[in-house]
Order: C-alpha cells, then sequence, then structure tokens
C-alpha cells in the first residue's frame, strides 16, 4: 500500500462515488482553524489573508495550511468569489482493546462494533499508546481519538480515563 504522501486524493482518483467526502464552499467564509482541501490532501488552515480587489480584478484568498495527516505545509490562491472543496473530518474515541502486528483493535462504545484497521502511527502519539497499553490497564481503559477525512482515518492521540 502506498505511503500517505504518495497517495492521490484528487477528486479525478477518487471518483464520484465519493463526491461526499467534500463539500463547496465560497473562499472568503473559510476561517483559520478550519479545514480545506489544498492540491487534493485535507488540510488544516494555519494562516489567510485577503487582498482587496484591484482596478480591474477580484479580491484574492491566500491560504497556508497544514496537511492533517503529514503535517506537510501547502499554500494557494484562490478568488475570493470562487467555491473551494472543504474536507469532511470526523473525529471519534474509541476505546483500545489491544495492539497487534502494527494495527489496532478498537471498541466504538456507541455503535458495540469492532475497529481493527487502523495501524499504529508512528512518532510519539504510537509510542505513547504502545506505552500505555504495554504497562497494564490498573483500574484505567485506554481511549484512541481516531480522525478521519477523505477515506483516510489515523490514529491522533490516546488518554487513559478511569472506569466508571
Amino acid at each position: 500500500m502506498a505511503s500517505i504522501e504518495e497517495q492521490d486524493f484528487s477528486a479525478a482518483a477518487l471518483g464520484s462515488a465519493d463526491a461526499s467526502l467534500t463539500t463547496p464552499t465560497q473562499a472568503s467564509s473559510l476561517r483559520k482553524g478550519g479545514f480545506v482541501l489544498l492540491k487534493g490532501h485535507p488540510c488544516k488552515i494555519s494562516a489567510m489573508s485577503t487582498s482587496a480587489p484591484g482596478k480591474h480584478g477580484h479580491a484574492k484568498v491566500c491560504i497556508e495550511a497544514y496537511d492533517i495527516f503529514t503535517h506537510k505545509k501547502y499554500e494557494d490562491i484562490s478568488p475570493a468569489h470562487a467555491n473551494v472543496d472543504v474536507p469532511v473530518v470526523v473525529r471519534r474515541e474509541y476505546l483500545l482493546l489491544y495492539v497487534d502486528g502494527g494495527y489496532l483493535s478498537l471498541f466504538n462504545n456507541d455503535s458495540g462494533e469492532t475497529k481493527d484497521d487502523v495501524k499504529l502511527p508512528e512518532g510519539e502519539v504510537g509510542e505513547k499508546i504502545v506505552k500505555l497499553f504495554g504497562r497494564g490497564r490498573g483500574g484505567k481503559d485506554i481511549f484512541v481519538v481516531i480522525v478521519g477525512a477523505m477515506g483516510m482515518e489515523m490514529a491522533m492521540e490516546c488518554k487513559e480515563v478511569d472506569r466508571a
């Protein structure tokens, strides 16, 4: 399977069946901290500026954002009146059941279903999950926050919670 950097998130690659992965939004209504699809990547907006319309032109919106999965920086300029794609970003908490072969086994408390297709992330979050899981439960549950967008999912954080 291709790494996240190598995957093509463009509308052409995803096909028309996945059209609900984004919603069109006017560029002038985007805000810092919101999400936008830049160069086919779901990104969180870190900075925005709007230029005034010129003598014969339209106002432009300059967007600086970071990919929510790889944290790679992207920039784009768009007319303020133009529609841009905003990815549908879903954030859910799951109970960690176990870690096996580089994948997480998770339990959804709302639906009662298990989820076994999320990779153990590399870096700080993955190390924290392994550390918390490795030392045992000790009357605590481990919850993992999964963020999904554009058909991708990734564990973004984890935390221990006392059992009720």
